[in-house]
């Protein structure tokens, strides 16, 4: 039941997993196959004799439930496990078909307790959790669907078998209106669904109803500042809201911020479909202040989408989508900017700047201090999101300098 609820998207034999093994290179791909296969280098690594291996994956027909359950195992998993266990991120999907990912992760216990058995017994009582081990022989690996001892079940057994890398990282295949949302649609219908369990969404959405007007004549030029934190965004467009006479405004808007705290605890999916309203509340409020004055913008919908795409992609900047892949589109329902400009640093005088403020950081910003990888992606994120695409700004220059640089900027591109 468990294995038929699992894959119903596809047949197991026809998916790829894959294996996060090491974040400098690709996913370690594998298929399964009823014949004995030999494995190659770096799958008799990953599937060495050496401990107790095992497999889970998350599915189920609510995406809410899925999300929520793969977030709660992982948490469960990074606190209960002993140090003896590696737990590495996998997936199962079907190539080049959208939606088709199934996430997981894959155990390898070298400790001689049983507590990793312990908690999958625990996880395998729900619905959404399948559970496979893998025993190894000689050359051979193979999988079955783990029985906890003294149940009876049927066992089919399925040889590892190595697969050719997949040309897109598979996480690409469900980011759309899961991790980055391209119409307030979809990130609407999220938050819907989460009203039963998450009060708070009842609220947000009723925020996002009465601001759903975003049409704008022509009105005056709209300028977005993006950036890392710590980059210069708030002296920037402090500066330009007084220099231009100008209306600044954030993304995300101060009306959601007594919602933050609780939607920054869920998982990607709830926590995307928040940020992604926000940026529609956002644009409503642009379509009004730009019939007044110049409006200068800290963070939108580039911020939202880079730090999401970034996530999601597990590994080196190489497995992000390809930079002409339609994950790097504007969305044709949130209003457009007439310019984006993106500061950068270096990021040792990034990280001087964040200890001399001293401040609270979210944990992706925190992650970006001790992640190069991450902050490597997050700045190529941006860099390759399109219609409108980012202007380069160097912010390592004084303040008053980069002002300089930024107001020649607007001149020449919004005739300020």
């Amino acid at each position: 039941m468990l294995k038929r609820a699992m894959f119903r998207c596809g047949q197991l034999s026809s998916r790829v997993f894959a294996v996060e093994f090491d974040a400098r290179t690709q996913p370690l791909y594998f298929t399964l196959s009823s014949n004995p296969q030999e494995l190659h280098h770096a799958h008799q690594q990953l599937f060495g004799d050496d401990g107790k291996l095992f497999s889970l994956h998350v599915h189920s027909d609510s995406r809410i439930e899925k999300a929520q359950t793969h977030a709660e195992i992982k948490h469960k998993l990074s606190v209960t496990l002993s140090r003896d266990c590696d737990v590495f991120e996998a997936s199962s999907f079907i190539p080049d078909v959208k939606n088709s990912v199934v996430k997981g992760f894959f155990i390898r216990d070298k400790s001689t307790t049983t507590l990793s058995e312990d908690i999958l017994k625990t996880l395998q009582q729900s619905k959404s959790v399948c559970v496979f081990s893998y025993k190894r022989e000689g050359e051979y690996c193979w999988q079955e669907l783990w029985s906890p001892v003294n149940q009876v079940q049927e066992s089919v057994r399925q040889y590892i078998a190595p697969a050719a890398a997949a040309e897109h990282h598979p996480s690409t295949l469900n980011i759309r209106n899961s991790d980055v949302f391209y119409c307030i649609d979809e990130a609407y219908k999220v938050l819907q669904e989460c009203t039963d369990i998450i009060p708070e969404s009842k609220e947000v959405l009723k925020l996002v109803d009465e601001q759903l007007e975003t049409s704008r004549g022509d009105g005056f030029p709209v300028i977005v500042i993006e950036g890392l934190d710590a980059t210069g965004k708030t002296t920037l467009t402090e500066a330009l809201q007084e220099s231009l006479n100008a209306t600044l405004l954030k993304s995300p808007p101060q009306c959601l911020a007594p919602f933050r705290q609780r939607f920054d605890s869920e998982p990607p999916l709830i926590r995307r479909a928040f940020y992604a309203l926000g940026n529609y509340i956002t644009a409503a409020h642009i379509g009004k202040e730009s019939l007044r004055a110049p409006v200068i913008v800290d963070r939108y919908w580039h911020s939202t989408a880079a730090y999401a795409i970034a996530t999601a992609v597990g590994g080196r900047v190489e497995n992000l989508p390809k930079p002409d892949s339609e994950l790097y589109q504007w969305p044709e329902d949130l209003l457009q900017p007439n310019l984006v400009l993106l500061l950068t640093v270096s990021p040792e005088e990034r990280l001087r700047r964040l200890r001399d403020r001293g401040q609270d950081k979210t944990v992706e910003e925190a992650e970006l201090e001790i992640n190069q990888l991450f902050r490597l992606k997050v700045e190529e994120a941006y860099k390759r999101i399109q219609n409108p695409a980012c202007i380069i700004v160097d912010a390592s220059p004084s303040p008053q300098e980069v002002l300089q640089q930024v107001q020649h900027l607007i001149r020449n591109k919004c005739h300020l």
